[in-house]
């Protein structure tokens, strides 16, 4: 198997997608946040409401925060499929469970509903997700925790920015250049007492701190309580339930001293510089008018809808191309896609032929059936608009809309034709995978293709093997070994997606 075979091989296993958030700033609004509900999760419509209401009220809080530089623009949530059906939902188009940015899941521990942001990474560094109970979502733990509005920007912070909380619970206390005690906070202008605070039974009490004779530091038990009034506006990655703080803590009102995981980890930097510092804010100026509410999408998850759409024109036949793309196919059908799936297939030429409507695939002999309609011989003319129509046909016949289905089209031919099928794909919904193959692939299926436009605004991906893949190279900017590991990487719409395996398979 040459490597151009071999590459292209991947290229359809790599359309099982990654794991990459989907985020993006778009003149100061973050597009392509999704929250995930978790399928052990009891259906109960109010979660989603809930979700709806706290990011609303966030993104006025969080604009104000920033200076008028952001807000959240657009979010997805995704509902679990054992949900009963809602003429609301809609199938997602390349919005998944490994995209979350925010799991609306039971807790970790039980009773545990503590908000919390999955973030091993350093000072600057974006975290994976956000994790939120049902009941936190509910508001059944606003007393623990304060308002959710308020709370979800802080661990935005953590997730977009990678900045760290202002306090710390291993080190909650220390002794301060003035000789007092401090608490570990931002800023020292939060105002407070310190006590012990023990119940027992329904019966509690509070007394105050005493000096430990070890540390100099109060004892163990010792615990600071913010004033319920306050004028400090600063810092929401300290406390931001009070009312007064509506800001992150800057180069002029940060605590330095403090040992906090913030000056831990940042260099003593405040969050505010470390915000300062992102690509962001680099990229944006503030606004001078307040910005619209956000836009939701409810997409249900639902089983995976993808045809086969190949080309099996005369070019194909040439430098053993219709060999190599069976070889894909067959890799794409017996290890890539999942079961569960609705897997069809077309061939095209100047016209088009459904091979296969749409089968579940459950074992292994669905799975065989469609090797069973791969193409035996190319002639003909090109028609990517009948490949794509056919799909459409055979697509609609299980699944009336098909928002969110997917095509992966594979094509090494230029076809001057294929503007005349344009609107009709992009007022589809479906996502395209277009893998472009041949000598001439780059020139006739790149970025100047009449697809690409459609592709830009989708979650569809493209990828050429044409003039860049040299059979006889074994290695390129996009190969290199690793631990015995050939490993291959591409990008989708500015997606990395590396895949790697033994070198044994590069022949």
């Amino acid at each position: 198997m040459g490597l151009l075979s071999f590459v292209f091989l991947l290229v359809l296993y790599l359309l099982q997608g990654s794991n990459t958030s989907l985020i993006q700033l778009s003149n100061n609004g973050y597009e392509g946040i999704i929250f995930a509900i978790d399928p052990q999760v009891p259906e109960d419509e109010k979660i989603i409401e809930q979700i709806k209401d706290m990011v609303t009220t966030a993104s006025t809080y969080l604009f104000e925060a920033t200076e008028k530089r952001f807000f959240f623009k657009n979010v997805s949530i995704l509902i679990p499929s054992n949900w009963k059906e809602n003429s609301q939902y809609k199938r997602p188009k390349h919005e998944s469970y490994k995209h979350a940015d925010v799991l609306v899941a039971p807790p970790t521990l039980p009773g545990r509903d503590e908000p919390y942001t999955r973030q091993f990474t350093a000072c600057e560094e974006k975290g994976e997700y956000i994790h939120f109970t049902p009941d936190f979502i509910l508001g059944k733990k606003q007393k623990e925790y304060g308002p959710s509005d308020r709370l979800f920007v802080h661990e935005w912070a953590h997730l977009r920015w990678g900045v760290f909380d202002e306090y710390n619970e291993d080190e909650p206390f220390y002794g301060a250049k003035s000789k007092r005690i401090e608490a570990t906070r931002c800023s020292i202008g939060i105002t407070g007492i310190n006590r012990v605070y023990k119940c027992q039974g329904n019966s509690c009490t509070t007394r105050g701190c005493r000096i430990d004779s070890k540390t100099k530091l109060y004892e163990k038990d010792c615990q600071f309580f913010p004033d319920k009034d306050q004028t400090e506006k600063a810092s929401i990655m300290f406390m931001q339930g009070i009312n007064s703080v509506v800001e992150f803590c800057n180069k002029e009102n940060h605590n330095r001293e403090a040992p906090s995981l913030q000056n831990k980890m940042c260099n003593s930097r405040s969050t505010w510089e470390v915000i300062s510092n992102s690509e962001d804010f680099k990229n944006t100026t503030s606004l001078v008018s307040p910005p619209s509410p956000p836009v939701f999408s409810l997409l249900k998850i639902r089983e995976r809808i993808v045809c086969l759409v190949l080309d099996k024109s005369g070019s194909m036949s040439g430098f053993n191309r219709l060999n190599r793309m069976n070889q894909a196919a067959k890799h794409f059908l017996l290890q890539t896609i999942e079961n569960g799936s609705w897997v069809g297939m077309v061939h095209f030429d100047s016209t088009a032929n459904i091979k296969s409507n749409l089968i579940q695939i459950i074992s292994s002999k669905e799975r065989n059936n469609l090797l069973e309609s791969l193409p035996t011989a190319a002639n003909g003319g090109t028609s990517i608009c009948a490949g794509i129509r056919a799909a459409f046909q055979v697509i609609r016949e299980v699944y009336p809309q098909i928002d969110g289905s997917e095509i992966v089209l594979l094509t090494d031919g230029e076809d001057n034709s294929a503007k005349n099928c344009i609107d009709e794909v992009t007022q589809s919904g479906a996502i395209i995978h277009l893998i472009a193959l041949g000598p001439s692939a780059d020139q006739h299926c790149g970025k100047g293709h009449i697809l690409s436009h459609h592709m830009d605004h989708t979650g569809s991906c493209y990828f050429s093997l044409g003039s860049q893949w040299n059979t006889n190279e074994k290695f390129h900017s996009g190969h290199s070994f690793q631990n015995g590991l050939s490993q291959y990487s591409r990008n989708c719409n500015g997606k990395q997606l590396a895949f790697r395996l033994p070198p044994t398979f590069v022949l």
